[in-house]
């Protein structure tokens, strides 16, 4: 198998086949047989993956990868082989080693000569108490890319990693491709960002896009790829014939995704957000450029889960008159028949019935209940029959939406850091040489940005009220038990009125939410975008969030449905 491009290329191809664990498990064979690719790259690892990797290795210490990936490579790793495409993905979760020791008994029995290395080092479980990280079921640092082009450059046609930052996945080959050193900090910049827009596959290419109705044919789209540069510049595209699109919207929509400040805090680079410019080549073709890069900080992020407890939760339909009296009822009659009231316990109830509904759902709200507790039992199956028992004794038209289950383990996620010397990255090569990755050399502290001075207020002309999504798009997602917004639009005036006009203040009051936590606003002009970081909105985390869109990613959807004045003279969509 071929290992290394060839070094004249003006570019290298780097695809990306998965965004999480779950998704189109398709993607890989596609991607390899759609078109031309130097690299392949697999992102598996979310923060709740890593909780759900963590139980795996609990139950069985072998495991803890991404088992999804193997299934795939059974079906692909010949295919990579003959089209001399080389593999980079994250798959190896919490236990690297056992899943390159899987790829190699799996080439063995399909008969292909590949050489595998994998990442390790970012798990810091044992270590986690004298480093001042408490006792988590998993603490994972966040390596850089430089693992990965030691790899490379060793010849490994297969690079398996832990938890790397999603971005170092596309970092590593074009590192590799060029012979970029831990100094080329604008390059290193400019490829974190292409891959921060192709690491979640198909958000890159039309998927939850604001304004989706005008990509076409969005029902399977094609992976993204990233054509990375020696400077660092790049070209998103996709393979021909594959639906969705690539366009100056859709990759400003995923460079939005889960960021916060114009800084992006990485451990080979701080990506300079606000320097990114955009531009449509043609056809499902963005080119990105500009990119600035500053030194990396002294310290690295660390992934910390932890197991908080069981929960359980039921769900009951009140159909019809009087929804908020049968809410009560049933409330009062619940919380009185427990045996043993669970340490949380929290209502909510979602007024989707409509008045004289013409269906029987239009005409009903659903009455959520979710109980939390150290003790399994409390949760456990007594607490779900509890509802069921006041079938016949509670209001009109009792029914749920299930039948009762038991209690399930669930997880806080929080974010650590610690200084980057105290990280062991460690590099297994194909022929089993251990090399270690020393931190970034050029590592510091970063001097503070200065905020720009506040416009003079302009008069904007008669504006008439309407949903602030027909002039503006926005992408929303989790960071911890924090949520980002992204809002954009697609005309420069239209961003000199929404600069001005969306302010935190008038975050509180569109979405009533945020208002009693702390918000953060932060301006993307080369983007025609803000960003909005919300403290707390999630709790701690997906895992133990109980809020109705637990992961905050409809957050933007509910902001461009809210009503603003919007000027006259500006053509809506």
């Amino acid at each position: 198998m071929t290992t290394a491009v060839p070094a004249t290329a003006p570019c290298v191809r780097v695809g990306n086949a998965s965004g999480f664990y779950g998704d189109r498990f398709s993607a890989m064979r596609e991607m390899l047989e759609g078109g031309d690719l130097d690299y392949l790259t697999g992102d598996y690892l979310a923060e709740l993956t890593m909780l759900i990797l963590g139980r795996d290795r609990l139950r069985d210490p072998a495991r803890g990868y991404a088992s999804t990936f193997v299934r795939q490579m059974r079906e692909c790793l010949t295919i990579a082989v003959e089209r001399k495409v080389r593999i980079v993905t994250n798959a190896g979760g919490l236990n690297p080693k056992g899943l390159a020791d899987k790829l190699t008994e799996l080439a063995a029995e399909l008969g292909v000569d590949v050489s595998i290395a994998y990442v390790d080092g970012d798990d810091l479980i044992s270590r986690a108490p004298e480093l001042g990280l408490g006792e988590p079921l998993t603490a994972n640092a966040y390596l850089g890319a430089f693992g990965i082009k030691a790899a490379l450059d060793a010849g490994a046609d297969v690079v398996v990693t832990g938890r790397i930052t999603d971005a170092s996945l596309a970092v590593g080959p074009a590192a590799h491709h060029f012979g970029w050193q831990p100094e080329d900090l604008d390059q290193l910049a400019g490829a974190v960002v292409a891959g921060h827009v192709i690491e979640c596959g198909t958000q890159a290419t039309g998927g939850n896009y604001a304004f989706f109705t005008e990509i076409g044919d969005l029902s399977r789209p094609g992976f993204p790829i990233a054509e990375i540069a020696a400077d660092g510049s790049s070209v998103i595209t996709k393979h021909r014939a594959t639906g969705g699109a690539v366009t100056v919207g859709t990759v400003t929509a995923q460079l939005l995704y889960e960021i916060t400040g114009p800084r992006y805090l990485g451990p080979d680079v701080t990506t300079r957000l606000d320097t990114v410019a955009l531009a449509q080549q043609g056809t499902d073709r963005v080119q990105i450029s500009g990119v600035r890069g500053e030194i990396p900080p002294e310290s690295v992020k660390v992934s910390l889960n932890t197991l908080a407890g069981f929960r359980n939760e039921v769900t009951m339909i009140l159909t019809g008159l009087d929804v908020e009296e049968k809410a009560r009822l049933v409330t009062e009659q619940f919380e009185s028949s427990l045996a043993t009231k669970p340490e949380q316990l929290t209502w909510e109830l979602s007024r989707t019935d409509r008045a004289d509904g013409v269906t029987e759902a239009q005409s009903s709200a659903l009455l959520r209940c979710v109980g939390k507790s150290r003790d399994a039992d409390t949760v456990g199956r007594e607490f779900s029959s509890a509802a069921v028992e006041l079938a016949l004794a509670s209001y009109p038209g009792f029914s749920m939406t299930a039948p009762p289950g038991k209690g399930s383990p669930y997880g806080v996620f929080e974010p650590g850091y610690v200084a980057a010397d105290a990280v062991e990255h460690r590099v297994t090569l194909p022929d089993g040489t251990v090399t270690l990755i020393p931190p970034s050399p050029v590592r510091g502290p970063l001097a503070p940005l200065v905020d720009e001075p506040p416009r003079a207020p302009r008069d904007w002309g008669p504006t008439s009220p309407a949903p602030l999504g027909l002039i503006a798009g926005a992408r929303s997602g989790d960071k911890g038990g924090s949520a980002n917004i992204g809002v954009w639009v697609r005309d420069p005036e239209h961003f000199e009125w929404l600069d001005e006009i969306l302010t935190v203040d008038l975050l509180a009051q569109l979405l009533p939410e945020t208002a009693d936590l702390t918000v953060t606003r932060h301006r993307f002009p080369n983007l025609l975008a803000v960003n909005f970081v919300i403290e707390a909105i999630l709790g701690r985390g997906v895992a133990d969030n109980v809020r109705f869109d637990p992961q905050g990613k409809g957050l933007g959807e509910w902001l461009r449905a809210r009503v603003v004045d919007i000027p006259d003279r500006f053509e809506v969509i």
